[in-house]
């Protein structure tokens, strides 16, 4: 039972999805995410859901990224074992 399922979702409650992120240059993901998790550690390259690519670099292993992006981009990206959650 959840208890939360009349609950609005905002952007600061706990995501209530999830899905493994393969990076990709030409595809965006299916959800637009409204974190990333970053299993190991790297560089991950985004593009933002704004249409911006930013790199974020040097994220260590366990980082929750709040971050709403469209697309990971395997090129710039060495980080590994990405989770989108929204």
């Amino acid at each position: 039972m959840d208890a939360f399922s009349d609950m609005p979702t905002t952007l600061s409650a706990p995501a209530r999805d999830a899905a493994a992120v393969i990076p990709n240059d030409a595809t965006d993901l299916a959800v637009t995410s409204r974190a990333l998790f970053i299993g190991q550690a790297g560089d991950v390259s985004v593009v933002m859901l704004g249409g911006q690519t930013i790199t974020f670099a040097g994220l260590a292993a366990g980082t929750l990224l709040p971050v709403r992006v469209s697309r990971v981009k395997a090129t710039g990206t060495t980080a590994g074992s990405i989770v989108a959650l929204w």
